[in-house]
């Protein structure tokens, strides 16, 4: 399987690399992470300028094509910066808009986004131990459009978010349902997150929505689908992140005389790290190159699992260990690693923890072996 890049991901990851290298400085972050919305809207203005927000969508909507694999790009370097702008819920709901929605739907939602002057976010997680796959939240056809009631947990980055994508239960299985996000039966409390963003807990009561293609007919399934592998992406530039900030100050720090670098224990550590970033990568690529073309649904949920797991699993075990080199100044927040820790301690618990990823791997597993 060949892993390279490509002429046109290689230009998306270097333009990303530069503008959110450039954006995305420590200054920067502590300024944003006290301002009332915790979203750089200004660096999201930058990437739209830039394209970076379009390259993703298909061609028939003013994109570059470039899909999930150009999406996955983009956010292991949002991740390498930790950078506060909110790419995967709004690109992986765009991507499924695009995928699934009427032609209106993709007009409205698809140019505001390009443009850097709207977006939607995605309303996937409930309280309790609910599978995304299976919400608790119901949809009741009332002529065109339908009547959502039920609550969502944790919906990411609702600050500027015209619209939320919810996911909920209908008589003919789960359906994707566009709301907006100031619509009647809508209330927002504000939560805090791990990583510093701001999130809020959805109520619905009769809100209407408009259905995203046909309930049981796969929206859902490719829309958390998605949303595993984007998350994989993210944590895999957490981790990269947050191991060259361990690589610098080992390097730098003396103990007896010498770096701390070249102590065996220390050398151990970093070594695992490394390990458990490069199967994350791996994985994190498989699983771009199932969701391709000819594309099998079974194996690409299998192989979405895999990457979520190693993200989950190997990217907290790296930000853990990174905290741990960096001793005392670890967890000084005036120094910036402490931010990777955060991200990926908020990455490892988004939509399940290692447990459940397990959980839904066996299943999958298991129903694959006795349709054969």
């Amino acid at each position: 399987m060949d892993f390279s890049l490509g002429e046109e991901l290689e230009a998306v990851r270097d333009l990303a690399r530069e503008i959110l290298t450039d954006r995305a400085t420590p200054e920067r972050l502590r300024e944003v992470e006290t301002s009332p919305t915790r979203v750089d809207e200004r660096l999201w203005a930058d990437l739209a300028a830039a394209g970076l927000l379009a390259a993703m969508l298909p061609e028939q909507d003013g994109g570059a094509g470039l899909g999930m694999a150009g999406l996955c790009v983009l956010l292991e370097e949002q991740g390498r910066r930790v950078a506060p702008v909110p790419l995967w819920p709004a690109l992986v709901g765009a991507l499924t808009v695009a995928a699934h929605g009427t032609d209106r739907q993709r007009t409205e939602l698809l140019a505001d986004l390009a443009s850097g002057t709207g977006r939607a976010t995605v309303a996937l997680e409930e309280f309790g131990p609910v599978d995304p796959l299976t919400p608790r939240t119901t949809a009741v056809a009332d002529g065109s459009r339908w009547l959502l009631t039920g609550t969502k947990a944790v919906v990411p980055a609702p600050a500027g978010a015209r619209h939320v994508l919810v996911t909920a239960t209908t008589t003919t299985g789960p359906g994707l349902f566009l709301v907006a996000s100031d619509a009647a039966g809508v209330t927002w409390e504000q939560a805090e997150t791990t990583s510093h963003d701001l999130s809020a807990h959805l109520t619905l009561d009769g809100a209407p929505g408009e259905a995203v293609g046909a309930p049981g007919e796969g929206a859902v399934e490719e829309l958390v689908r998605n949303a595993f592998v984007a998350l994989a992406a993210v944590q895999v530039g957490v981790a990269d992140g947050a191991l060259r900030y361990a690589a610098d100050h080992l390097s730098e720090r003396l103990q007896f005389g010498r770096p701390l670098a070249t102590f065996q224990a220390v050398q151990h550590q970093l070594a695992d790290c490394y390990i458990d970033i490069d199967a994350m990568r791996v994985t994190l690529w498989q699983a771009v190159d199932a969701l391709a073309e000819p594309f099998d649904a079974e194996a690409a949920d299998r192989a979405a699992l895999v990457a979520k797991w190693w993200a989950t699993e190997g990217g907290l075990n790296t930000v853990h260990r990174v905290q741990h080199l960096h001793g005392g100044i670890g967890v000084d927040t005036d120094y910036p690693v402490h931010r990777h820790f955060l991200w990926g301690k908020q990455i490892s618990t988004t939509l399940g923890g290692a447990g459940d990823d397990l959980a839904r791997l066996g299943a999958a597993v298991v129903d694959g072996v006795v349709a054969s």
